[in-house]
């Protein structure tokens, strides 16, 4: 698509460094160069006034991801690009039966409910909660690893969606401040809601996320 808009050498393209390496290869191939924008910390995708702050005369294109089953502020993204005659791109996820996500957002709404001492995730803008990501508050300590651990040893299955913020892979390694990427990577945790899950099951996770609140800061 970048190629096919007659992006390329010389170019720079605004991307999210909070997720998929894809995307940042993806301009690179292109022979353009990814310029790393901040995150909505609530959404989890582009910041509109920190991609504006990206914004150079060599900008060409911005590639706006939407996360977790969460999308991006696409209105104000696109009146940027508008306002800037910059391309602006969309990568969705893939999306699920409509019975599915209902059964996800019951799920959610469940956990919504009954969890303690983690940040539950915002349930706006038709939420279909590819995943339930929970933030856990660090307090100097890599409070969210040992969370992670504490609950797969008590049989929930956990995992952290983002390890390693592109911006700081070697090979796209920049001096750059993203300072709410870089914290969502220290602190998000995805929590199960799958379609197939029993309450028993969910019931599990409510009671070992719950047991484990000595670890952690108050949430707020």
């Amino acid at each position: 698509m970048l190629r096919a808009a007659g992006v390329g050498v010389g170019d720079e393209v605004v991307v999210p460094a909070f997720g998929n390496v894809e995307v940042a290869e993806a301009v690179t191939l292109a022979g353009a160069l990814p310029v790393f924008a901040d995150i909505d910390p609530v959404t989890y995708c582009l910041d509109p006034v920190a991609v504006e702050a990206a914004v150079t005369p060599r900008t060409a294109a911005v590639v706006v991801v939407h996360r977790f089953g969460r999308r991006a502020d696409i209105e104000r993204l696109h009146t940027l690009g508008q306002r800037h005659e910059l391309l602006v791109l969309e990568q969705s996820e893939s999306e699920a039966p409509y019975d599915e996500i209902a059964q996800r957002r019951e799920r959610a709404a469940y956990l919504d409910n009954k969890l303690k001492g983690v940040r539950t995730p915002d349930d706006g803008d038709g939420h279909t909660y590819q995943q339930y990501v929970v933030r856990v508050p660090g307090n100097g300590r890599p409070d969210r690893d040992a969370f992670a651990r504490a609950l797969r040893a008590r049989g929930v299955d956990c995992r952290v969606p983002v390890k390693t913020p592109v911006h700081r892979l070697p090979e796209f390694r920049r001096c750059v401040s993203l300072p709410q990427t870089e914290l969502a990577a220290d602190e998000t945790l995805a929590l199960p809601v799958d379609a197939s899950l029993t309450k028993r099951e969910m019931q599990r996770v409510v009671a070992a996320c719950n047991a484990l609140g000595g670890l952690l800061q108050p949430a707020f």
